[in-house]
């Protein structure tokens, strides 16, 4: 027998609707950007009222950062159930793979790059700084080992590498080649791949 509470109807009505909430906060940002975005955008598309939006999160600001935190952890998560028998390099790849493919499905925003305001928040956020942290160690131990055994390039800095890593998670040529090419997303996501990796010879 489990020894876990069980959460009551109420609190798991609670919690798919803040499940919901989150998932239209996401689509938002990516669509409209943090400073575009209104409290009212969210509420109605999910289609509850913003009182009732607000008994879940009190200020645009927690929105989001409870919205990027979950991302994160999505990311942790991920990275944490991957076959330890893969590279350093093959971690790497697979999780920018399903970095593109969330973000091809909507559900990764240009932020925080996009909005100093948006960094701002962020930084005084310390949930989200902690899960920050430990993803970039993570990944930076993958650059590393990555570069001793001479599967990325040993004479770039380690944090040029990781940076740029960063970058390609939202780099808007993901967005132009959705919009404006015919390429399937598996096509889009193994090109941007063999782009990030090996350049462009």
């Amino acid at each position: 027998m489990s020894i876990l509470p069980r959460l009551s109807f109420k609190n798991q009505a609670f919690k798919l609707r803040e499940n919901a909430i989150l998932d239209a906060a996401t689509a938002v940002l990516s669509q409209k950007g943090y400073d575009l975005m209104t409290m009212d955008d969210v509420a109605g598309a999910v289609g509850i009222s913003k009182p009732s939006l607000y008994k879940h999160f009190k200020s645009k600001e927690e929105l989001v950062g409870e919205a990027l935190i979950r991302l994160l952890d999505g990311a942790l998560d991920y990275v944490a159930a991957l076959d330890p028998a893969l590279s350093a390099l093959q971690k790497l790849s697979a999780l920018l793979e399903w970095a593109l493919r969330v973000r091809l499905d909507g559900g990764l925003p240009f932020l925080p790059s996009t909005s100093p305001h948006v960094r701002d928040m962020l930084i005084r956020n310390v949930k989200y700084m902690l899960r920050i942290m430990k993803l970039n160690r993570q990944l930076e131990a993958l650059v590393k080992q990555a570069q001793q055994l001479g599967q990325l390039n040993r004479e770039l800095p380690t944090d040029v590498i990781l940076f740029s890593y960063y970058a390609r998670t939202c780099d808007p040529a993901v967005e132009y080649l959705q919009k404006y090419s015919k390429m399937a997303t598996d096509d889009i996501v193994r090109h941007m791949l063999k782009v990030s990796f090996e350049g462009f010879h």
